[in-house]
């Protein structure tokens, strides 16, 4: 996982597998959804970030999780 905010456009881009991004859904106007060619989520894209969060910092808190096998 990946996140990045870009200051120039106040975008918070969340980058969640390396997989490419075949379609895209807007949520609402501050939410896009990125899929890949199977429909699974691949990102997650704020608009207007420092407008929706209430704090200036991202803290992320991630354990180690076992490696999950495909279903």
């Amino acid at each position: 996982m990946k996140i990045r905010y870009f200051p120039d456009t106040d975008t918070l881009h969340i980058a969640l597998a390396d997989r490419i991004s075949s379609s895209s859904e807007a949520i609402n106007e501050n939410l896009v959804v990125d899929f890949d060619e199977q429909g699974r989520p691949v990102g997650l894209t704020l608009e207007h970030y420092s407008q929706i969060s209430d704090n200036r910092s991202i803290e992320t808190l991630l354990s180690v999780a076992p490696r999950l096998q495909p279903a």
